[in-house]
């Protein structure tokens, strides 16, 4: 499970890194709501980031931040593309909503939380 969490994890990086590049975002992409998909890819690395590693939460958080303001910089240098605080934002609500999901599971299934920061 954790190899797989692994893979799925940068695949999921990479994937996130192409969208994020291309000059010209997929139709299916380009007609929903920006700040929902920085949500949700960044829910998602949240979670795939602790079942591969299950380091602490800071970590998670700061290795994802830094993910986060490194696709802005880049896209600050890229034609029809610009550097956004509100993705950052938007990147670390839907980590912080991953997190909480984790938290609930581990509760569910251990019975208590085992939270480590």
């Amino acid at each position: 499970m954790k190899f797989l969490s692994k893979i799925c994890f940068f695949a999921a990086l990479l994937a996130i890194d192409f969208l994020a590049f291309t000059q010209k975002s997929p139709t299916i992409i380009e007609n929903s709501w920006d700040k929902a998909n920085h949500f949700l890819a960044f829910c998602v690395l949240y979670i795939l980031l602790y079942l591969g590693y299950e380091f602490k939460i800071f970590k998670n958080l700061a290795l994802l931040l830094a993910f986060g303001v490194q696709i802005e910089l880049v896209q600050a240098f890229l034609p029809n593309r610009s550097f956004s605080l509100l993705d950052i934002v938007a990147d670390m609500i839907g980590a912080a909503f991953g997190l909480t999901i984790v938290e609930i599971l581990k509760r569910i299934i251990y019975g208590k939380s085992k939270t480590s920061f």
